[in-house]
């Protein structure tokens, strides 16, 4: 009787974990004329534990008209979901980008920028500290406080200069998202509000993103990067929740 019921839990904790995917396409809009500058691919494979989903790898490909693939993105979430490791490249302007977590103790960056040689930086783990995408995970993160109205700051990773800055994550109100919620991104301190403009996200009741308007790493040039409307469609969703 003893050794059935050693079966019979670990038969039903097998079943409290199981593989699970999303897959979502975001086409990305210029400002200025609305012309669709390029897709985003994105395929996140992770697990359904006690019916909420961990996200475990990701894989984003850029691509333009012709199915072009010009930029890659690769992250793993082992670490932290906040930190994840980052492998980034952008061929045609030779840029690499590498952000690697350290046993959630340190970020490691390394990179190559488009005119050429290679910065290296350490950035010290905190708790406030989100890194790349995981800044969707934060908002998921705080799903209850968010859509009850509530601000959530931390520290956004630039990895271009090796350190991170503070920011706040709020409720907000734009005509260019129709989404259930729309939220801001911006800077905490004065004097970097004047210089970085605020990024605009949509989620809808799921926590799944469906808007981004702001700032990409997708270089228009050697020196700018494009900013843009980036809107979400999901194709594939996990069995579970996203949000709890």
């Amino acid at each position: 009787m003893k050794r059935t019921a050693i079966v019979i839990a670990c038969y039903f904790s097998s079943l409290s974990v199981m593989a699970a995917e999303v897959r979502f396409t975001g086409e990305a809009t210029a400002f200025d004329d609305d012309r669709v500058i390029y897709e985003e691919r994105h395929v996140v494979e992770g697990e359904c534990a006690d019916g909420l989903f961990r996200p475990g790898a990701q894989t984003v490909r850029y691509v333009r008209s012709g199915d072009r693939e010009f930029a890659e993105k690769k992250l793993t979430y082992d670490e932290s979901v906040l930190r994840p490791t980052v492998e980034f490249r952008q061929p045609d302007f030779n840029e690499v980008m590498n952000i690697t977590n350290l046993d959630d103790n340190e970020l490691q960056i390394e990179w190559q920028p488009p005119g050429g040689g290679t910065e290296n930086h350490t950035v010290e783990v905190t708790e406030a500290l989100v890194a790349d995408a995981g800044f969707d995970h934060l908002v998921r993160e705080h799903w209850p406080a968010i859509t009850a109205g509530e601000t959530v700051e931390f520290d956004f990773l630039a990895p271009t200069r090796g350190k991170a800055y503070g920011f706040v994550l709020e409720p907000a109100d734009d005509e260019r998202i129709s989404a259930a919620h729309t939220l801001r991104i911006k800077p905490s301190g004065t004097i970097l509000s004047f210089l970085v403009d605020p990024i605009l996200l949509g989620y809808n009741e799921q926590g799944l993103l469906t808007d981004y308007v702001g700032l990409t790493n997708i270089r228009k040039d050697k020196d700018t990067n494009y900013t843009a409307h980036i809107r979400y469609s999901v194709e594939t969703t996990p069995d579970c929740e996203l949000t709890r």
